[in-house]
């Protein structure tokens, strides 16, 4: 009798490896911030990516606040190529030849050297995909038009705003804290305008910017860009011509390679009187920066004088709940024994603007350490759900917005570019210009002011998530404390409030606030 065997199909040779595709992306400026416009575009080409089935996303390369005209300083950049020489990556997507590179030479030495390693690049905007080329010619004509693109954007841009800065028609699209931008105006805000006439009274008053700085923030007053004051914050605003009605412009300037330099005398400067109205006097300015150069000559370090601040782990950190004033230390001398404390600065200075008494040194360390304690005992059920509703907060819905309002941004100055070509070639009256290039400044300044509130947002978000888990990773080690470590505190501690002789609260840096009782 026959046999018959069925032999089972081979599957998996049908199955086709995907392809492993990167992308990368550049931001010329760096900040905090830019960590979310890097997640905005990463959103972006993980859906890009991803909605290709024979794709496979094999990360993000990025710089940030370095040129696409040199290659060098590109870490991302390079790293990616190096992932390449790995055989990691196999295609790779950017947004556009001048964002890859904007010198012409770079450009190609870079795409033969990965079709070397038969990796291919697309370039989105340009629509080109360098593995179906014929020849590197329409490459060389792009990048070379990208890189004078680069040149050409700078050259007239400086020519309309020096244009501008001679007519007195530049408009102050970020105006300083204090004011804000209507319609190609400066106009003050009175709220924050009474903030900077404070910091100016008290600096003429002897109060260093440090403690100006500290007070702002006990307050709960935000900076412009909803940030915690600084010394450097406060010595911006003491030393910002512009709150006596005058503006210099041009106070720095970029070169032919853009870089950005202070202009020390290089370049014209314009001196714009009466240019909006005043805070300041120009008397209270002039003696305000004359006591910021006295107090650098005194200490002999120019105005940074953060050397001379927090001395000890808790010092700047601890404020009361009951005035808002902060706690500073004070050696106490008994008969029964001396010890530290620390007392509220306004129950010392006078009793009856806060009943607020002092606290021991010892107490406040054994709190702290009883706090942490707790953590490691019980870190499953206290940070690990926050951490999940965190992490639940970094969603795609918010970067991708952030990526609308760069689009937006971007369309912006590209109208603002063909309008100076317009208006360089003799096309447009200068009166015109001048409207709708106030007018494309005025709606540049409500997009990034849109784009950073919602940036700030979603940075916050992600700070706090970072410093949880560092916490996170610290306390699942399960070893309990036994005494107070000032690195510790300072690493995970955001603040202290004192509700009362015998309760403060812990601020943690991953936004946290957690109660402890107080026990000499």
């Amino acid at each position: 009798m026959k046999r018959i065997t069925k032999i089972e199909e081979n599957r998996s040779l049908d199955k086709k490896e995907k392809l492993r595709v990167a992308a990368y992306c550049r931001v010329s400026t760096a900040s905090d911030e830019q960590l979310v416009s890097l997640a905005a575009q990463k959103a972006h080409y993980e859906n890009y990516i991803k909605s290709n089935d024979e794709w496979e996303f094999a990360g993000l390369y990025y710089d940030e606040g370095v040129s696409g005209t040199k290659k060098a300083k590109r870490n991302g950049l390079l790293s990616m190529v190096a992932d390449c020489e790995k055989g990691k990556i196999e295609f790779i997507v950017t947004k556009s030849i001048s964002r890859f590179a904007r010198n012409t030479t770079d450009c190609l030495e870079l795409v033969r050297k990965l079709l070397d390693l038969n990796v291919c690049i697309y370039f989105e905007k340009e629509n080109l995909n360098t593995g179906s080329m014929e020849s590197e010619l329409m490459l060389s004509i792009l990048s070379g038009l990208a890189e004078n693109e680069s040149v050409s954007i700078s050259e007239n841009n400086k020519w309309s705003a020096k244009r501008r800065f001679q007519n007195g028609t530049f408009v102050i699209s970020y105006p300083p804290y204090g004011y804000e931008n209507v319609e190609g105006e400066m106009v003050i805000v009175p709220e924050q305008a009474e903030i900077v006439k404070q910091i100016f009274t008290d600096t003429l008053s002897g109060i260093s910017t440090h403690t100006i700085a500290d007070g702002l923030n006990e307050k709960g007053i935000p900076t412009k860009k909803n940030d915690r004051w600084t010394p450097g914050t406060i010595n911006g605003i003491i030393g910002n011509e512009k709150y006596t009605g005058d503006v210099i412009y041009q106070k720095t300037y970029t070169d032919s390679s853009f870089n950005r330099h202070t202009n020390y005398g290089e370049l014209d400067q314009y001196l714009v009187q009466g240019h909006h109205a005043a805070i300041i006097s120009h008397e209270d300015f002039d003696r305000a920066n004359a006591v910021l150069r006295q107090r650098a000559r005194e200490k002999g370090n120019g105005r940074d004088t953060d050397k001379y601040q927090n001395r000890y782990g808790f010092s700047g950190r601890i404020r009361c709940s009951e005035c808002g004033g902060s706690f500073k230390r004070r050696q106490h001398y008994k008969p029964s024994g001396n010890y530290v404390a620390w007392c509220c600065a306004n129950h010392l200075t006078d009793k009856d603007s806060c009943s607020l008494k002092y606290i021991t040194d010892t107490a406040l360390k054994k709190a702290f350490v009883t706090m942490m304690n707790k953590l490691v005992f019980g870190h499953k059920l206290v940070l690990r759900p926050l951490l999940q509703s965190l992490r639940g907060l970094d969603d795609k819905a918010r970067p991708l917005k952030v990526g609308e309002f760069e689009r937006q941004i971007e369309r912006n100055m590209e109208q603002k570019q063909v309008l100076t070509n317009l208006m360089a070639g003799g096309y447009l009256e200068p009166a015109l210009f001048n409207k709708e290039s106030n007018s494309l400044a005025v709606e540049a300044a409500e997009l990034r002011q849109e784009k950073e509130s919602l940036m700030h947002s979603i940075s916050g978000d992600m700070e706090k998530a970072d410093e949880l888990q560092g916490l996170l990773k610290f306390v699942s080690k399960g070893v309990m404390l036994t005494e107070f470590d000032d690195g510790i505190f300072l690493k995970y501690v955001d603040g202290i409030t004192v509700q009362s002789r015998s309760e403060v609260t812990f601020g943690l840096k991953c936004g946290l606030c957690l109660k402890e009782r107080l026990v000499d």
